[in-house]
């Protein structure tokens, strides 16, 4: 039978919403108890398929430990976090839920040149981690996808990248094992499968290139392409392997698209594979090479001296105030009550008579050095039961150093726990007064970083939610178990901290 709306799964998880169907299974909208009601998505098998085939419930295990490596390797994959039998014995898994349109929704409206070729970068970046593989039984395993198609790639609005794309659904993805057994059956969508696909092959990395060359035309065209007579599996078959694709001007006649562009879509859609790129690293190189002269993003060192001219051009009134901050901030001398050693804590700070909050972090004066200057990055996690508690991360990350974590909790049922999330959410902002331990009398460098107006709003709530909630067990409990959420959290965060850098480095220049 079919989950039911408002049950709970696995003591943590409650669904809401029933928000798609496949072949596969269902997938609802859900919320993560466990961290104060966290949105999620969760995919359950089919029961009618569960009841009679035992294959296909190793498939859907399989779908769900692909997903859930992959998306530690990859932003560009959507997340698994979690995986379980419900009561009924039914296998399911959690999703991170994504709120944005599937990319076959933004083919219907005009994308220009830049965009595309954005989004065919971070589509081929997702298909470049899974063609690269996982570790099965000490062997990396590529995987190859086999259902490339609009309706699966998913475009969402993210608050670092702007616009950011993920890839879904890999059921029926499947993995190059060297004693693998041939397919011998046909899977997957019939207009941008790839010839050998249809043939039910055994399949490598290139006929996903062909699925992506199909969809990148349509996202340039948006048309298919080829053309059949019949929406069939024969009419799909001759159109693969026979007809040659249309040119970009008999399919639009108003496109102006860089030669070496159409070039590059029509050598994805070569029928053999040995005639198309070999790898996406070769897809990616030209992709990357088209986006610097045509692109909507300039590059990296000449966005700097943009934003370099621009803060030489700021008014001396601007500049007298922004000085005066970090010159209170340089001031401030290491509380008394504080020991000289690594350590990270809020304390209150008056900035132009108005009260804000900092994080003080005491470390070697060598630690501070090699991570300045750096990128900025906050995230926080909250925990209603069983006992309120809000784990406030910060992180300085560089390429060449790597990331220093500066993790705090925050107790929402002491007075000064509330009072740092109210300021934190009231203000949009703290700075951070780093102290090197050889000379602690004076901050060395003061940072500031600002908040999303979402957590922002999360911060507020939040505050409201702990007031009503009484507290089943002592706070470390809570610790413990945002400590253990924050670990399987680091490598997702680590990843777009590396793609946060590579994207806009000037963002974060001090």
């Amino acid at each position: 039978m079919t989950p039911n709306i408002g049950c709970l799964i696995s003591k943590r998880y409650q669904l809401q919403e029933l928000i798609g169907t496949g072949a596969m299974g269902q997938v609802y909208r859900a919320k993560d108890n466990l961290l104060g009601g966290v949105p999620v998505a969760i995919k359950f098998l089919s029961l009618s398929i569960h009841n009679q085939r035992i294959r296909v419930q190793e498939r859907f295990e399989q779908e769900a430990q692909t997903s859930a490596l992959l998306s530690q390797k990859s932003i560009h994959i959507v997340r698994v976090m979690d995986y379980g039998v419900d009561e009924n014995g039914t296998p399911f898994y959690v999703m991170e839920y994504l709120l944005g349109d599937t990319l076959g929704d933004v083919i219907r409206s005009q994308i220009d040149l830049a965009r595309f070729l954005n989004m065919a970068r971070q589509i081929s970046l997702g298909l470049q981690c899974a063609h690269q593989g996982i570790l099965v039984n000490g062997e990396i395993c590529p995987i190859i996808h086999r259902d490339i198609k609009p309706n699966n790639i998913l475009v969402i609005q993210d608050s670092s990248f702007g616009e950011l794309i993920k890839i879904l659904d890999f059921g029926i993805a499947k993995l190059l094992q060297p004693d693998s057994a041939k397919t011998n059956c046909y899977l997957g969508t019939l207009t941008y499968s790839s010839p050998e696909q249809m043939e039910g092959q055994e399949l490598d990395n290139r006929s996903d290139i062909y699925s992506l060359g199909v969809m990148m035309f349509e996202m340039l065209t948006g048309k298919i392409p080829l053309q059949v007579d019949t929406d069939s599996f024969g009419g799909w078959y001759k159109a693969h392997h026979f007809q040659p694709p249309r040119s970009f001007a008999a399919a639009n006649p108003r496109l102006n698209l860089p030669l070496g562009l159409q070039d590059l879509v029509m050598s994805c859609l070569a029928k053999k594979p040995s005639n198309r790129p070999q790898s996406i690293a070769e897809i990616l190189q030209a992709l990357v090479y088209l986006e610097q002269r045509y692109g909507a993003v300039a590059p990296v060192d000449q966005r700097i001296g943009e934003v370099l001219i621009k803060q030489t051009l700021t008014s001396k009134g601007k500049s007298l105030e922004l000085r005066s901050i970090t010159e209170v901030c340089q001031l401030n001398s290491w509380p008394q009550d504080k020991p000289i050693a690594d350590i990270v804590f809020p304390h209150p700070l008056c900035i132009n008579n108005q009260e804000s909050t900092a994080l003080w972090v005491m470390l070697p004066q060598h630690e501070i050095q090699k991570h300045l200057p750096s990128t900025r990055y906050n995230q926080f996690l909250f925990i209603p039961s069983p006992h309120p508690m809000i784990l406030w991360i910060t992180v300085l990350h560089s390429v060449e150093h790597g990331s220093k974590w500066l993790p705090y909790y925050l107790d929402l049922k002491t007075h000064q726990g509330q009072e740092v999330a109210r300021l934190l959410a009231e203000t949009r902002n703290y700075r951070m007064l780093l102290f090197a331990k050889e000379v602690p009398q004076h901050a060395y460098t003061c940072l500031t970083l600002n908040i999303a107006p979402a957590q922002c709003q999360l911060l507020q709530e939040w505050l409201i939610t702990s007031e009503i909630l009484v507290s089943d067990a002592e706070p470390q409990v809570s610790k413990s178990l945002l400590k253990e959420e924050f670990q399987k959290l680091k490598p997702q965060l680590l990843m777009k901290l590396e793609a946060l850098h590579s994207h806009s480095s000037f963002t974060f220049l001090g």
